[in-house]
């Protein structure tokens, strides 16, 4: 129960804030709108909108390896530590006008210690395609997340992640690294992205 209250709760603390209004009444709305946009706030902000509202694409999130960095972590710790995060997810997203990934998404996996984890959020890839076609893609980007872990007894906790993919057609790996300490964090977390 305390997973999923904290599961909602992290979504609509992402998601809903970074939701405009769109409402445009006459030219001067239009501008005022424009004006907003033009910082990094408003782009983002606008990216986010316009993923919720026009998102072809729905995908399923299949998460695929954890594991932890050996440089950074004791022998014992990681010979304990779970690198098989059983889980799903789920996402809605779009490719804009330069062909790059825009998606909001929301998955649970099993965690180092083998207890459930939900993230969420927002996710932006510039994409490479370095062969003619549109069939196989390079991504770079970043997601805008929240999460929340047993360790830390569900408490949400922003998540600001790099992301890198290798794409065909509507298969995708994903990835992304958590940086941290010593024993703490530095983990590779990837998982596969089916479009359907």
């Amino acid at each position: 129960m305390v997973s999923k209250r904290t599961f909602l709760a992290c979504s609509l603390a992402l998601i809903f804030p970074a939701l405009p209004s769109h409402a445009e009444v006459g030219t001067e709305n239009s501008n005022v709108t424009a004006a907003q946009e033009s910082g990094w706030w408003g782009r983002f902000t606008h990216n986010v909108a316009e993923t919720w509202n026009h998102s072809p694409n729905k995908e399923l999130y299949l998460p695929a390896i954890t594991w932890h960095n050996r440089w950074t972590y004791d022998r014992e710790k990681t010979d304990d530590y779970n690198e098989r995060p059983w889980g799903a997810g789920y996402g809605i997203s779009r490719f804009d006008e330069d062909g790059d990934w825009h998606a909001i998404y929301a998955m649970a996996f099993k965690d180092s210690f083998n207890k459930w984890e939900p993230i969420g959020g927002y996710a932006y890839e510039k994409i490479w395609r370095p062969i003619d076609g549109e069939d196989f893609r390079l991504g770079l980007g970043f997601t805008a997340s929240v999460t929340a872990r047993d360790n830390w007894k569900y408490i949400p906790i922003p998540a600001p992640l790099p992301l890198a993919s290798i794409g065909y057609q509507r298969l995708t790996f994903q990835a992304t690294y958590i940086p941290g300490t010593y024993n703490n964090g530095n983990v590779f977390f990837a998982w596969l992205r089916w479009q359907f």
